[in-house]
């Protein structure tokens, strides 16, 4: 949707957060879910907006002005960052099966989009985006793990996105983006991308990123790739070859070494 180009990156990314605050900040004043625990958790919750409407800002910028399976490959080098950063700041340290499986996973990832790709890398502005994106939403993963310790998942999301909101609101505005004027299409993708890109999915993230390891996460957001070729397959008649199956498959095996855990040996009494 956002290589459509019916919308600035910028903009949309600010429409992104914005149409969904529209309908999570009335849900959780109504329902009473928004409980705040510390001005240490908001804090960290207002900063966690800001790096993320970054990071989708940034992403959207790279989309545009390269290529969307460019892009989405360079950010999605993420696990690699959310990998050093928690060796270096988290307690729960990755462990080698963690590494293992984002090697294994990226190499899927390789095969999955082609090796042509790699010929025709422009190492450019866009390129560089599509990188600091990557790093962007590592440091995301990593800040909210720690936010959701302490924080309830609704609460967390409706402050982060209120603050990336208004981030992008003023950078929008700062660089003479555009707010309206236009097309009926260009809207309709912008309110899918506040309700399903955005409320719908990032509520999903935040519950598994309070539950789980955050490296666990961003190595198994890799796993959108092999759903995305299926249903490139399947709604816009593009051709998977068995290179792209091969890659799909390796890719979810990397995953699944993520998740691996040695059995416990009971001793016998």
């Amino acid at each position: 949707m956002v290589k459509l180009n019916l919308t600035p990156g910028l903009v949309s990314a600010f429409y992104r957060m914005a149409i969904a605050s529209v309908f999570i900040v009335p849900y959780v004043l109504i329902t009473k879910q928004f409980k705040v625990t510390s001005k240490k958790a908001v804090l960290f919750s207002i900063i966690c907006g800001v790096v993320f409407g970054l990071d989708v800002g940034v992403w959207n910028i790279a989309i545009q002005q390269s290529t969307a399976t460019q892009a989405t490959l360079l950010t999605n080098l993420s696990p690699v960052w959310v990998g050093v950063g928690a060796f270096l700041f988290l307690r729960d340290k990755p462990k080698q099966n963690f590494w293992m499986g984002t090697i294994v996973a990226i190499i899927g990832m390789v095969l999955l989009v082609g090796f042509d790709l790699f010929l025709n890398f422009d190492f450019n502005l866009a390129f560089i985006f599509g990188v600091l994106s990557g790093m962007l939403y590592a440091i995301y993963m990593l800040l909210s793990k720690n936010v959701l310790e302490d924080m309830e998942v609704m609460t967390f999301v409706t402050i982060s996105l209120v603050s990336s909101t208004i981030a992008l609101g003023a950078l929008s505005y700062a660089f003479n983006e555009p707010f309206t004027g236009f097309s009926d299409a260009g809207w309709l993708v912008l309110v899918v991308q506040g309700i399903v890109c955005q409320l719908l999915a990032w509520l999903l993230i935040s519950y598994a990123t309070k539950h789980m390891r955050a490296t666990r996460v961003s190595v198994s957001l890799l796993g959108q790739a092999v759903l995305a070729s299926i249903l490139a397959w399947w709604l816009l008649n593009e051709q998977v070859s068995l290179q792209m199956v091969i890659g799909g498959i390796v890719l979810l095996f990397g995953i699944r070494l993520t998740f691996y855990e040695k059995p416990v040996l009971k001793s016998k009494v």
